[in-house]
């Protein structure tokens, strides 16, 4: 649950308060996407909490009632060829920062409250806060809007790679998603340095997709080749 008062505190002895987290760590495929997220003092969004305990018809609506109701904020993301080049954390880190800079062109924070355990440099003060998408108002609406951001993200890639499912795991490494990868390929959107698996269980993937193969030829009726 969210304390109401926690974000206050800083307010208090900082000025203003952004907060900041991501979505899409765990991936095979996409981007990683961050917000950044100022409120007005005082504002409480009734029914805003950590976007990984919402229903994503929740998260939708939450998204519209925090892009109206914000002070200020930012959404970027780090691609899958940055993830590659710099690894998973720094991109989550970098993200990050672009999501503040794009605050920053609104209204200058005096603090960033970052969630997890890991600091960046902001060129401003910040605070991490583990599990602070549970704990701070203003962490929890980045992390609404980076999760829905990055799941309209990996809808709109389904209609480009309808092979691998995105619409439905959103890059998540599920063992249909594995699957496709090894059936079909990486796509252009895969991320190389998380495909190890390819290797790793292969034997288990050809036996997973001969098993594939012989069930949609069983079901295939009588009359087609």
């Amino acid at each position: 649950m969210l304390d109401l008062l926690f974000d206050a505190g800083f307010a208090r002895e900082y000025g203003v308060v952004c907060g900041t987290d991501e979505a899409g760590r765990g991936p095979l495929a996409g981007p990683v996407v961050a917000a950044a997220v100022v409120l007005p003092e005082g504002l409480t969004i009734p029914g805003l909490d950590d976007s990984k305990k919402l229903t994503e018809k929740k998260r939708e609506a939450l998204y519209d009632v925090i892009l109206r109701e914000a002070a200020a904020y930012g959404i970027a993301e780090s691609s899958p060829e940055e993830i590659d080049r710099i690894n998973i954390l720094a991109a989550s880190l970098l993200a990050m920062r672009r999501a503040v800079e794009q605050v920053r062109r609104t209204i200058e924070p005096d603090i960033v409250l970052v969630d997890g355990n890991r600091p960046t440099e902001f060129g401003i003060p910040c605070r991490t806060v583990v599990k602070g998408d549970g704990i701070s108002q203003s962490i929890a609406a980045a992390s609404v809007l980076a999760k829905v951001t990055r799941d309209r993200l990996m809808t709109e890639l389904d209609l480009r790679y309808p092979a691998y499912g995105f619409a439905g795991h959103k890059g998540y490494p599920t063992k249909e998603h594995k699957l496709a990868v090894y059936e079909f390929g990486p796509s252009p959107v895969h991320r190389r340095s998380f495909l190890s698996f390819l290797e790793r269980d292969r034997d288990q993937l050809e036996k997973a997709l001969r098993e594939k193969r012989e069930k949609e030829a069983a079901e295939r009726p009588e009359d087609m080749p």
